[in-house]
């Protein structure tokens, strides 16, 4: 079994987030993972944490507002 964590963006709107967190979901449900827990932090972000039993890990898609590594880097 393996697991995988997400952060969803800011979002300081329930309703967004519950968007926001509920597209993620489904997202990763289509890559082949199963939502385990969740947790909304004192900034307004999301964490997901998702399982697999699959060995290959899928890459999901970006979400609005995510940055990736290689985004994190060029601003440095």
């Amino acid at each position: 079994m393996f697991y995988k964590s997400v952060v969803v963006d800011y979002s300081p709107k329930a309703k967004k987030m519950a968007a926001a967190i509920e597209e993620k979901a489904n997202e990763m449900e289509k890559a082949g993972y199963e939502l385990v827990t969740m947790a909304i932090t004192g900034s307004s972000k999301a964490i997901l944490v998702f399982k697999t039993d699959s060995i290959i890990e899928p890459e999901p898609e970006k979400i609005s507002g995510e940055e990736t590594e290689d985004e994190e880097d060029e601003e440095d």
